[in-house]
């Protein structure tokens, strides 16, 4: 045998039966990396080069560790985290909509984040509302996920098209379905409407905006879903199906909808500030820009609170540390604006607030416009029920489908929807009673 083999083989024999030198073991160990997953909720060809960048910068800063990107689509994400948890198969570190908190908390499937969080750069730098928002909505009151990006709903419109009409874009609910039905013509429909997965959030914004009620649930556990303006808003806006928008609408995602958009098909769409990245990719900036929702019947704007999306960590990582070194670098000032820029969402780090593009960015000025007006008023949906989100997403979206086909009243599909969460709201109270 040569000697180089001998020693090879030698130094394994040792390592093997735990007599190696101390020398030979660290460096052995000091070789091996730690590995971390992380899961995207929202994977797509937009989004998904953006984290790998991310990682990778990541990983040329902590060489100590490798990090494996798991995208998921959008429409599938809850349901592959919800089958991942009870597998005992959760990431390390995961991006999570702040609605899904509660449910993810009380499964005890999350890490509380406060004592490192506390230690971290990132104390004091994020968003005091985002951070308090978190951790009021789930049972326990600790912190679960800490949010790097934020929204606004609001219309995009084809602004190339409202000035060849003669158009200004609406600011009343009226000019929202005058101006739709006005640009229905030749071979563009005036709108495009959520029909598919995720349709039931879109609708229940809508309302609230419409109606300007701010109380989701009253004191006494009554649902305000049903109440009669948002009848009389959904009336008007389900009787645009398959006039003013495609026929195809009625299974559109978000992707789908969007692409009716960007491809010219419709003059106006309702989604939010973070679609500015398919929308410039397609279009023009002279041809596109973000409205805020019109005005509420009582003058003001009303917002959905909690329209955030954060990083969290699972509690069956083995490696807590690590998994929290990821999630600082990612909700880091510079990670943040990066990924805030691209996507065109608006930043939680304070000190992104003077970079340049956040300045000179149409979309982002609005909705700062919309967030700091006095009289913008927010409700807030019952977040904190285990089941909030499943209900809208595995009753409430199939209804609108029903909805939309004929199949089903305004007045079956309100209630319906009220109903389901007056009983989770019910039980929830009598499990959690004071």
């Amino acid at each position: 045998m040569n000697m180089k083999r001998f020693i090879g083989a030698a130094s394994a024999a040792l390592l093997l039966f735990g007599v190696a030198s101390p020398s030979l073991t660290a460096n052995v160990f000091a070789q091996e990396k730690v590995k971390l997953t992380f899961w995207d909720e929202n994977a797509g060809p937009q989004r998904t080069p953006l984290w790998e960048e991310l990682i990778e910068r990541f990983e040329k800063e902590n060489p100590d560790i490798d990090v494996e990107y798991v995208g998921l689509p959008k429409n599938e994400a809850k349901a592959k985290i919800d089958a991942a948890i009870a597998a005992n198969d959760a990431p390390d570190v995961a991006s999570l909509q702040s609605t899904w908190l509660p449910e993810f908390s009380i499964r005890g499937a999350l890490l509380p984040l406060n004592d490192m969080y506390e230690a971290s750069v990132l104390k004091d730098k994020i968003n005091e509302q985002a951070m308090e928002f978190n951790q009021s909505i789930v049972q326990d009151g600790m912190l679960y996920g800490i949010p790097y990006t934020q929204n606004l709903d609001v219309l995009w419109i084809r602004s190339d098209i409202f000035a060849k009409n003669n158009l200004e874009a609406p600011k009343s609910w009226d000019d929202f379905f005058k101006d739709i039905e006005l640009l229905t013509k030749d071979d563009m429909y005036g709108y495009t409407l959520r029909g598919g997965a995720g349709g039931a959030l879109h609708l229940q914004r809508l309302m609230y905006a419409y109606s300007g009620i701010e109380e989701y649930i009253t004191e006494d556990g009554k649902i305000t879903i049903n109440d009669p303006l948002h009848k009389e808003f959904l009336e008007r806006y389900i009787a645009l199906y398959n006039v003013n928008t495609p026929q195809s609408d009625i299974s559109n995602g978000y992707k789908e909808m969007v692409a009716t958009f960007d491809s010219g098909l419709a003059a106006i769409v309702h989604h939010n500030i973070g679609s500015f990245g398919e929308h410039s990719e397609a279009l023009k900036p002279e041809q596109f820009e973000a409205v805020p929702l019109p005005a509420s019947l009582k003058g003001n704007y009303v917002l959905e609170g909690g329209n955030a999306i954060g990083l969290s960590i699972f509690k069956n990582t083995k490696h807590p540390k690590e998994a929290f070194r990821l999630l600082e670098f990612l909700a880091s000032e510079e990670s943040q604006s990066h990924w805030n820029e691209a996507v065109g969402q608006i930043p939680t780090h304070k000190d992104t607030l003077d970079d340049e593009w956040i300045q000179n960015a149409q979309h982002i000025s609005v909705a700062f416009d919309v967030y700091n007006n006095p009289e913008t008023k927010l409700y807030q949906p019952p977040f904190y029920l285990p089941d909030y989100r499943s209900t809208l997403d595995n009753l409430v979206d199939p209804n609108i489908q029903k909805l939309l086909a004929g199949d089903m009243s305004v007045d079956d599909f309100l209630d319906e929807w009220a109903s389901a969460l007056e009983k989770s709201n019910a039980k929830y109270k009598e499990v959690f009673k004071d």
